[in-house]
């Protein structure tokens, strides 16, 4: 059996369960402020410990350098450079940068990854239960601006404005589920499933199963609310909304989800699922989606990336 033990901190073996030749592992660690989770079909416990610590450590990689919380990570370090500096960064902040950029065009700036001033704001009113202050929130909206950062060849970026302030909340952690899927699979795990906090990417099926079952929701031709399960395999699946973190003010309810256009928390409650072949995209349309809203033009926005689909639940009221 598994060694519950191991020097994997912050890594428990939840069950595993015995499923023909391979047994099934379930590992979970608190990161990027939620917490990630790996499912496995291995041979051995040995090899279900080493790949899915192996995973963890590359998360915890990534959190050191794309988390906004922490004031020294290489994403928070940007904040620091003068207007016109040129820096050369990890591979993994470029890419994220480079796709979320890309996007933030595509999406008429939907999705930005400048939108730090404005995170920090809202933070801090979520926290106190407390509205901004108009002009706070202003003056902080008019620090955001995807335009103020370009991507150059050869990993590096340019900063066009100073002290911008990067946010890869709408990104990063399905950029982290991507790489820990990828550590998994070079460790020869060939079914798996990574959940970074609802941000989803599975491998292989399970044995004997027609793809990994994930329970998702859909309306039906009458508008109503239906739970729906897909059963995926080498896809990934991400969800954005505000069901359960949204701010009550004098009769209003605004999102934890920012427009970064606006400076408000959205206030349409819809609910967006969108699948692809890597989560960083899934993730990252179903950010900017939920920005846009039901009325918008989301689904030109999907027809951009034609390996993509998906749907927005409008809450009823």
């Amino acid at each position: 059996m598994l060694n519950l033990h191991s020097p994997l901190i912050w890594l428990s073996c939840l069950w595993c369960v015995a499923a023909g030749a391979q047994e099934r592992y379930a590992f979970t660690r608190p990161q990027m402020g939620t917490e990630f989770r790996v499912i496995l079909y291995a041979d051995s416990d040995s090899l279900a410990q080493t790949a899915a610590g192996a995973a963890f450590d590359t998360l915890d990689a990534l959190n050191a350098r794309l988390s906004d919380y922490d004031a020294q990570s290489e994403l928070s370090r940007l904040s620091e450079l003068d207007s016109g500096a040129v820096v050369k960064v990890s591979r993994p902040l470029w890419e994220v940068v480079q796709q979320g950029q890309a996007l933030s065009v595509l999406s008429q700036g939907a999705f930005d990854l400048t939108i730090g001033p404005l995170s920090k704001l809202w933070r801090r009113a979520f926290r106190q239960q407390q509205f901004p202050d108009l002009k706070q929130i202003e003056e902080a909206r008019m620090r955001v601006g995807y335009e103020s950062i370009q991507v150059l060849p050869g990993l590096r970026l340019q900063v066009l404005r100073p002290g911008i302030k990067l946010d890869a909340g709408g990104i990063a952690k399905g950029f982290a589920v991507d790489a820990m899927t990828e550590v998994l699979l070079a460790h020869g795990i060939q079914s798996s499933l990574v959940d970074g906090g609802g941000d989803i990417r599975v491998t292989s099926p399970p044995p004997d199963a027609p793809g990994w079952a994930i329970q998702v929701q859909q309306t039906d031709s009458l508008g109503q609310f239906q739970s729906v399960t897909l059963h995926l395999a080498h896809r990934a699946i991400a969800t954005s909304g505000d069901h359960y973190r949204y701010l009550s003010w004098e009769g209003q309810r605004y999102s934890h989800i920012i427009d970064p256009r606006t400076g408000l928390g959205v206030q349409h409650g819809a609910q967006v699922t969108v699948h692809c072949s890597d989560c960083a995209t899934a993730d990252a349309l179903a950010s900017a989606i939920s920005v846009m809203g039901p009325h918008s033009d989301w689904e030109g926005l999907l027809r951009a990336y034609p390996d993509c689909e998906g749907w927005v639940v409008r809450k009823l009221e």
